[in-house]
């Protein structure tokens, strides 16, 4: 069985996490409604994506 020979320090621990971070998600204004929604998605307040009205949203 493969067993560690020396313990890993806290600091080469860490460079091995440094790529394990969220990253932030992005979000724009919808042109149409102004609410914010994720690029290259339909809006889910207005139903409306690229100009143009693709689902009809009750309320």
């Amino acid at each position: 069985m493969a067993v560690p020979k020396r313990k890993t320090s806290p600091s080469r621990r860490g460079m091995r996490r440094a790529h394990d971070a969220l990253s932030v998600e992005a979000f724009q204004e919808c042109p149409n409604c102004g609410e914010l929604r994720r690029p290259h998605n339909l809006c889910t307040a207005c139903g409306h994506y690229n100009g143009r009205e693709v689902v009809s949203v009750e309320g």
